[in-house]
């Protein structure tokens, strides 16, 4: 800073020296040239998301119910384990179509570490090269690159497998990310966002999966199992820039990021929780508190965003709602639940599950047709992790329902516990007859999820 203005300084004294006085108007040139350079110094910088890719598997990798309970009879399981299996499923809210990797039809399912890797690359290789040919952006472009997998960390790491196949630049800054769990998309996506700040007219890349193929428990601790019934194959491949010539390409603009971790608290800290079992099986244990740390994360979270989104109207009937209950200590009477379609008009919710989707939506009193997408996503695609909230955007983009100018929130959970959330502006109008992961059967959809009585 101090250089700046020593420079500016420099620059004024070229006309007491050339001049001995400078005019009221060279004044104001050169106070006004001085606020556009601070300007343009200072600026916040924009991240745009070009475009993404979402990974579909073929359709021989589907995993429909019967197969999934097969497996289980196959492999020996305890009847009783095997039954708790059934009732996942059903109350799931994940169709015939979620697909799992080769590995996990295998009997007895290949979970080594051969198999993960098969996996990822099989993903991310697809991704990759679909997203980077689409927009003719050659590898060597790519000044960013960023990968999430939350339970499969490989030495080289992921981004350097990427790097090894695609022929990266050597200078290019590359960041794998593990253990963060189903919201570690969006903190790729937060990562990138900082690193945009400092390397300008940068072009970044966005990796995010999860590896299913080592992940699945064989013991017989019920809250471990339940893993086994909801996750997925898949992945996604986002691309985003600062660049401005940029900006007529991109579908968004990333307005809002907000980050929350409950870390601090045993209960939320052990929501969530990779552990052996008493037999030294290794799972992920999701505990019956799930579902209230999610929301009181997704509390936390919308007090800071909230005032960056909702319009003034909106948040002052949230102050007197919560004025009403400190003060005057109104009993009996709900804290007042802003209206959030005032500030956006899409939803993507992450496809953790029918319940988590559901109790979200019941949490920010939405109308049912908001978790659509995030319900359909999980009927065709299972629960994704990181990657969900992308095929959810999908298949809005692919009904024609995102417009110019529309606002979208995406809301992603995961370990820690963390929530996580991001605003788009959409900047224009998306041609829903583009390729996708939906453009096969997107007119099959919706679909009414079967209801079990379990």
């Amino acid at each position: 800073m101090k250089a700046l203005l020593h420079n500016y300084s420099s620059f004024l004294n070229l006309f007491v020296i050339s001049k001995g006085s400078i005019t009221f108007t060279q004044s104001i040139a050169a106070i006004a040239l001085i606020f556009i350079l601070l300007y343009i110094f200072f600026r916040s910088t924009s991240v745009y998301l070009i475009d993404y890719v979402c990974y579909l598997p073929p359709d021989n990798l589907r995993i429909p119910h019967s197969h999934f309970i097969e497996h289980f009879q196959l492999c020996n399981y305890d009847k009783e384990i095997i039954e708790f299996h059934t009732k996942v499923l059903e109350k799931s809210g994940i169709g015939a179509e979620a697909c799992g990797p080769e590995s996990i039809h295998q009997l007895p399912p290949g979970t080594s570490m051969k198999h993960a890797q098969a996996e990822t690359e099989m993903v991310l290789f697809t991704i990759v090269n679909d997203l980077l040919t689409k927009h003719n952006v050659h590898p060597k472009s790519i000044d960013i690159l960023v990968s999430n997998c939350s339970l499969f960390c490989p030495t080289p790491c992921i981004t350097s497998t990427i790097i090894n196949k695609f022929g990266f630049r050597s200078n290019v800054k590359s960041f794998s990310l593990s253990g963060m769990g189903c919201s570690a998309g969006l903190l790729s996506v937060s990562l990138v966002k900082d690193l945009l700040k400092v390397h300008k007219n940068s072009l970044a890349l966005v990796l995010s999966m999860e590896a299913v193929a080592p992940n699945g428990y064989t013991g017989n601790t019920k809250s471990k199992l339940i893993a086994n019934a909801l996750f997925r194959m898949g992945g996604a491949a986002i691309l985003l820039s600062n660049k401005n010539q940029d900006r007529g390409i991109a579908k968004y603009k990333l307005q809002h990021l907000v980050r929350t971790h409950l870390g601090s608290k045993d209960r939320a800290y052990q929501s969530v929780y990779q552990e052996p079992d008493e037999n030294n099986i290794v799972g992920v244990s999701l505990s019956r508190s799930l579902l209230s740390v999610a929301a009181s994360a997704l509390r936390i979270n919308i007090k800071t965003l909230g005032p960056l989104v909702l319009p003034y109207s909106e948040q002052l009937q949230y102050v007197l709602s919560m004025l009403r209950s400190k003060i005057w200590a109104v009993e009996n009477r709900e804290m007042y639940v802003p209206n959030f379609k005032k500030a956006f008009e899409h939803f993507c919710i992450h496809a953790g599950g029918k319940t988590v989707i559901d109790g979200i939506v019941e949490n920010l009193k939405l109308h049912r047709e908001d978790g659509e997408a995030s319900r359909m996503a999980l009927y065709r695609f299972g629960n994704t992790s990181s990657s969900s909230l992308w095929y959810e955007l999908s298949y809005l983009e692919a009904k024609g329902r995102v417009k110019k100018g529309h606002k979208v929130w995406q809301i992603g959970f995961g370990s820690g516990f963390k929530c996580n959330s991001a605003v788009w502006k959409c900047l224009s109008d998306i041609d829903p007859n583009v390729r996708s992961v939906w453009s096969d059967r997107i007119h099959l959809y919706p679909v009414e999820i079967p209801v079990f009585d379990c």
